[in-house]
């Protein structure tokens, strides 16, 4: 594992893509993954972006920003500006319009709270900052029970400002066969959930990319007691391309099929989201819908 300590000329960067109609902008405390040779990172988008990687394999390197947290004072009142007047300019582009609001998804291309976290807390300074200086939402998506770790933190800034913790829970299976174990089990995740939600946190479960479910009712009752919502979202569509073609470029489609061939399909994704709503009324979202936090 290469590890490197590195700066970063802004750290906010202005959102395009799948993640327009979600949040103003995107903050990276890292660059690279060291969850890439878990399960998550069989599957992850990420790994197909050639500037990120520049040759290295996915999984193999971090690149740490230690004045991520001072990037982000400095851009502040620039980045804020720019995404309060962007409504109008979305709208102006035939983009679905987005509220002018200073949003931040935390993280798209790496985990906030990667094991170096504990080391370097690059992300909790990020937190810090936003504390002192809070846009108008923060959303951290993360793969990792150490969240919970941060509860203190994370209420201070909702306090400050809507805040959105998403966990990556894709199936209730542990291992798919052939395939590397996942960067925390499923029973940890879901442990995390029940204390961010009982900390007053609002929690959402990310099923996201949608792996085979072996017990979906009891899966999805599970996750309604700990969260306050769910996201399911299939590789199809959500890996970037419209059709999946990236992730069928990896092992991870052999592996879901060699379990539930129906899992391949958008059909699958709708039949574990009517089995969802029957558990969580109201409280389920589909696909980009769900990352901007509307549930039906």
């Amino acid at each position: 594992m290469e590890i490197v300590e590195t700066t970063i000329g802004n750290v906010l960067t202005r959102t395009s893509g799948y993640l327009r109609t979600v949040t103003s902008h995107s903050l990276q405390p890292y660059r690279g993954c060291t969850f890439g040779n878990s399960l998550c990172g069989v599957g992850c988008y990420v790994q197909h972006s050639r500037h990120l990687l520049r040759g290295r394999p996915w999984g193999g390197f971090l690149e740490v920003r230690t004045n991520a947290a001072d990037s982000y004072r400095e851009h502040f009142a620039r980045e804020a500006r720019w995404a309060r007047r962007s409504a109008t300019s979305a709208e102006d582009d035939g983009a679905e319009p987005r509220p002018g609001r200073f949003s931040i998804f935390c993280s798209s291309a790496t985990d906030p709270f990667v094991p170096q976290e504990r080391r370097y807390g690059v992300t909790r300074s990020v937190l810090e900052a936003m504390c002192e200086l809070p846009p108008d939402e923060v959303v951290l998506q993360t793969h990792s029970p150490a969240v919970a770790e941060h509860a203190d933190l994370c209420r201070t800034l909702a306090e400050r400002c809507d805040v959105r913790i998403h966990v990556s829970i894709e199936s209730d299976r542990d291992r798919l066969p052939g395939l590397p174990p996942p960067a925390a089990s499923v029973a940890a995740r879901i442990e995390a959930c029940r204390r961010l939600r009982e900390g007053g946190l609002h929690t959402v479960v990310t099923v996201a990319p949608l792996l085979p479910i072996a017990r979906p009712d009891e899966f999805f009752a599970r996750l309604a007691e700990v969260a306050d919502a769910v996201v399911l979202d299939h590789f199809i569509g959500g890996d970037g391309t419209p059709d999946g073609r990236r992730t069928r470029s990896t092992p991870l489609v052999e592996a879901m099929r060699a379990i539930e061939p129906e899992s391949l399909t958008l059909d699958y994704r709708d039949r574990m989201a009517e089995i969802a709503r029957r558990r969580l009324p109201g409280r389920v979202g589909v696909g980009i819908d769900g990352f901007a936090g509307r549930f039906a």
